[in-house]
């Protein structure tokens, strides 16, 4: 059975332009929501989702069909946002709450707030911030994001539970201060 993104890209490819509408459409809001995620600036994650979209429609033709489009597209947007990321030199996700994890298992993509869970995770690694995005914002397998970022299954667990015990860490100091 053909998926609809795989019907999509075959039409962009033979130049439908509202084939790349559909597929932007349905792609759009999450993509930006991840930008954003790593970069908490909304000018800045409009900006890599409009470059992440421009490679995606002028590399469309050197996608394999024969696998996932949407691990490669989150690879485009992943190294997008870092790009912008290394060159305003800028980190910042901030982190209020200490119950984020179980506030993120909790609850689907489309209950969280994004501008009120504001999360502080700059004194994360980039790699390590990246897993959790797209983990718990995203809702990618690790089999997903190991697609997307290119790395194996069992480094993309490491990464996880890394970020997890630092973001543990740092929200167990945030909770010494009272909310």
């Amino acid at each position: 059975m053909i998926d609809k993104d795989t019907k999509l890209i075959r039409k962009i490819k033979k130049g439908n332009q509202q084939a790349f509408k559909k597929l932007y459409d349905s792609y759009a809001d999450y993509s930006l929501r991840t930008a954003y995620g790593i970069t908490k600036n909304k000018a800045d994650a409009s900006d890599i989702v409009q470059e992440t979209f421009i490679k995606v429609y002028r590399n469309i033709e050197t996608f394999d069909m024969t696998k996932p489009f949407k691990a490669w597209f989150y690879q485009i947007l992943i190294n997008e946002a870092r790009r912008y990321v290394k060159k305003r030199n800028k980190q910042t996700i901030s982190i209020e709450s200490d119950e984020l994890l179980d506030y993120l298992h909790q609850h689907t993509v489309e209950e969280i707030n994004y501008d009120d869970l504001g999360l502080t995770m700059e004194q994360l690694q980039e790699s390590h911030r990246t897993v959790l995005i797209l983990k718990y914002l995203n809702g990618f397998t690790d089999k997903e994001i190991a697609e997307v970022l290119d790395a194996n299954v069992n480094t993309v667990k490491s990464r996880l539970y890394k970020a997890r015990q630092q973001l543990k860490a740092i929200m167990g100091g945030a909770a010494d201060g009272g909310q």
